[in-house]
């Protein structure tokens, strides 16, 4: 094989994908944009039909209802060099340890550095809504939110194409 079929063929199979865990996800449209800037399949993991943007790179995946359905799906498909996109700790950790970058919708990125303390902080505050020290109210998702989900994942997408 000559190098510049080898460049191909190896370039075709490292392309990244997007999957955005879809359920409650605020910066779908977002995600679109990038995805399409870079040329990049990206794929909107849910439990059921749900209005998504839509593009010749869309793929939507509707799970079975059920307990982490859309979690499982995407932790099956995804690896290196793929991106991740969702606010679900534990998922973001099953991510990573396939290999793939992780973005959550405020554009924090998740790392292996960062997710032993994001997932002890879940617990923690699990911990405190159950014995009612804790209201559990989340801060509300702003327009600097989605500036820095942009910024974030234009970046991931950057790294992943190396």
């Amino acid at each position: 094989m000559d190098i510049a079929k080898q460049r191909r063929v190896s370039s075709a199979t490292t392309t990244p994908t997007i999957y955005v865990d879809a359920d409650a996800c605020p910066v779908k449209d977002e995600a679109l944009r990038v995805a399409e800037r870079h040329g990049l399949p990206l794929h909107f993991v849910s439990n059921s039909w749900m209005r998504l943007p839509d593009g010749p790179l869309v793929k939507r995946i509707i799970v079975a209802d059920g307990p982490d359905a859309a979690d499982d799906w995407i932790v099956e498909h995804i690896g290196a060099p793929d991106i991740a996109v969702t606010a679900d700790i534990p998922l973001a950790a099953r991510c990573l340890k396939k290999g793939a970058q992780v973005i959550g919708p405020t554009g924090k990125p998740f790392t292996e550095a960062s997710i032993g303390m994001a997932l002890a902080m879940r617990e923690l505050s699990a911990h405190l809504r159950e014995t009612g020290e804790s209201k559990g109210y989340n801060a509300s998702f702003a327009r600097q939110d989605r500036s820095r989900f942009l910024e974030a994942l234009e970046l991931a997408v950057r790294r992943a194409r190396g």
